[in-house]
């Protein structure tokens, strides 16, 4: 842009932003494909401990002999060794997910998330390679640090340069992602689950290879986010990234305004967060009042426990360890078959979360959600402990359990799955976002991991485990309760709302009265950009602070 430019704003709310284009749409669909490392990694878990194969590798246990059924319910990885290597991935994404917001803000979210690939791709190696825990372990632990790179800022990426309009489907694409890493890591798992050879466990693992070389490789064809230049001060940057990723050329007035928004914004949020130091910016997280709505402690606070109550619904004890809790209800001749069915359940079910979480809003669809749930867990609950119990040997009433598990997975499949991530990925202001973000991903990681950690516990039947069975569905039903409370009281509605006017919603009302909220008025009419400009000069290197204002409006 020889002699730079000037960008001006706009007070009419209903011009921030331009049109939606396909674009848009194929950018955050690819951008989506990282929830496939999420869901593959979650799916090949849960069926590869119950192989045959692996747990003689694993263990030195020789199959049993047909008719022993003493031998046959021996036949398993301890209660520790499942938890170990279900959990420690966990324990890698956790530290990931917090890691990532600083390298996001330093590299940018692109390259943060190709090297989160890298990353992946050698636990990967080790993971494939091992015939052991000590390796399987260390393997999972790091690819776990290359997800929780992934996750935590995927969504940071997509919620950055998704059109307001759409934001909530698209961003749901990464859930649906999930399950359809779930359902694809269960096929090939079903496809390999009878070898008797190290082929058994090894290539469901060695598979993920090809979600990492599509997602690294396409990243680097894909724009930057535009509100990580103006981060940055990179300002001629982020109008070149702004047009391709809304497909409008750079004269367009659609560019100069939304563009002049999220710096109008950028501005006024430096203004009340302040960055002084690297420790500064983590402890900016969690200053102001916590029952205050707008503060920065309260949007954390927010956006941690979203991700724990998601994970607290205990969808993942289905997907972590469905095969084997299936497995002890006596009656099911082929469990790896009945895990494929609640995958397919959780994958055809959440595309309907695309139209529901813009038709009715983020909070309704929690709130309705969570109530969906706790009946359904509570109806597996009370059968399981009645007429499905294993001793009754009642085939019809096993049925309904699994019935009402894929009842309680659909419910999760159109609400808490997308929502808790949509929610996740709005709700920070620019100074904070990447590191919120990444606090709440670890948030969610961080319960995986202690899912996985004491859920073993919880249905074993060893000695000195708690051996719930099916009982174990009050506990999730019951936490359940707590997410419906959570988000009546905590979650405020963001649907069609820029990322900087959520920022002025919540300065304004409270998540009760959230969704009668009407935008008013515009960052940039408020900081003096529609009657005056911003210059972006041709290097577009432009300390933060430092835009130099020219006085009279100017096109591009």
């Amino acid at each position: 842009m020889p002699g730079g430019m000037v960008i001006t704003g706009t007070a009419d709310t209903g011009r921030i932003e331009a049109p939606v284009t396909i674009k848009a749409y194929l950018m955050c669909a690819f951008a989506a494909f990282g929830g496939i490392f999420f869901g593959y990694d979650t799916g090949w878990m849960g069926g590869v401990l119950g192989m045959p194969y692996f747990i003689r590798q694993y263990t030195g246990l020789q199959y049993p002999a047909p008719g022993d059924k003493a031998a046959k319910t021996a036949f398993h990885l301890t209660a520790q060794d499942q938890s170990l290597t279900t959990s420690i991935l966990s324990a890698g994404t956790f530290f990931g997910a917090i890691i990532a917001g600083d390298i996001a803000d330093f590299i940018g979210r692109r390259m943060t998330i190709i090297a989160g690939c890298f990353i992946f791709s050698v636990g990967c190696i080790l993971e494939t390679a091992s015939t052991g825990l000590a390796v399987m372990v260390v393997g999972r632990l790091i690819a776990g640090a290359g997800v929780g790179f992934i996750s935590a800022i995927i969504i940071l990426y997509m919620s950055e340069i998704a059109p307001k309009k759409v934001r909530g489907a698209l961003v749901a694409g990464y859930q649906f992602c999930i399950t359809i890493g779930i359902l694809l890591a269960n096929c090939v798992v079903y496809a390999t689950q009878n070898r008797d050879d190290t082929g058994s466990y090894r290539i469901p693992i060695a598979v993920q290879f090809l979600w990492a070389i599509i997602l690294s490789t396409g990243l680097f064809f894909l724009p930057e986010s535009p509100r990580y230049f103006v981060k940055k001060g990179k300002l001629e940057k982020a109008a070149k990234a702004l047009c391709s990723v809304r497909g409008q050329p750079i004269e367009s007035e659609y560019i100069q305004d939304e563009l002049a928004e999220i710096m109008a914004n950028h501005e006024y949020e430096m203004q009340v967060i302040p960055q002084t130091s690297y420790i500064g910016g983590w402890t900016n997280c969690f200053k102001g009042n916590i029952l205050k709505g707008s503060s920065n402690s309260r949007r954390t606070t927010v956006g941690i426990l979203m991700q724990m109550m998601q994970q607290l619904t205990g969808i993942n004890f289905i997907f972590y360890f469905g095969t084997v809790f299936f497995q002890s209800l006596g009656t099911i001749s082929n469990p790896f078959l009945i895990t494929l069915i609640t995958s397919l359940v959780n994958t055809c079910s959440t595309p309907l979360s695309f139209w529901m979480i813009e038709r009715f809003g983020r909070r309704s669809i929690l709130i309705y959600g969570a109530m969906g749930m706790i009946v359904a867990q509570f109806i597996v609950g009370i059968v399981g402990v009645t007429a499905g119990a294993p001793q009754n040997n009642n085939a019809g009433a096993v049925q309904a359990m699994i019935a009402f598990i894929c009842i309680n997975i659909f419910f999760f499949a159109i609400t808490w799955g997308p929502s808790a991530w949509v929610v996740v990925g709005e709700i920070f202001p620019i100074p904070i976002r990447s590191r919120g973000v990444g606090l709440s991903t670890a948030s969610n990681w961080f319960w995986n991991c202690i899912i996985g950690v004491i859920t073993p516990y919880l249905v074993g039947t060893a000695p000195g485990d708690a051996n719930l069975g099916a009982k174990v569905f009050f506990l999730w039903g019951s936490l359940c309760c707590i997410s419906c409370a959570f988000a009546y009281f905590l979650v405020p509605e963001m649907k069609g709302l820029s990322l900087e006017q959520v920022d002025r919603m919540l300065e304004e009302t409270n998540p009760r009265n959230s969704a009668k909220w009407v935008p008013h008025s515009t960052f940039a009419d408020e900081m003096g950009l529609t009657q005056k400009g911003v210059a972006v000069v041709d290097d577009g290197d432009i300390e933060k602070g430092q835009h130099p204002i020219v006085s009279e409006k100017s096109a591009v």
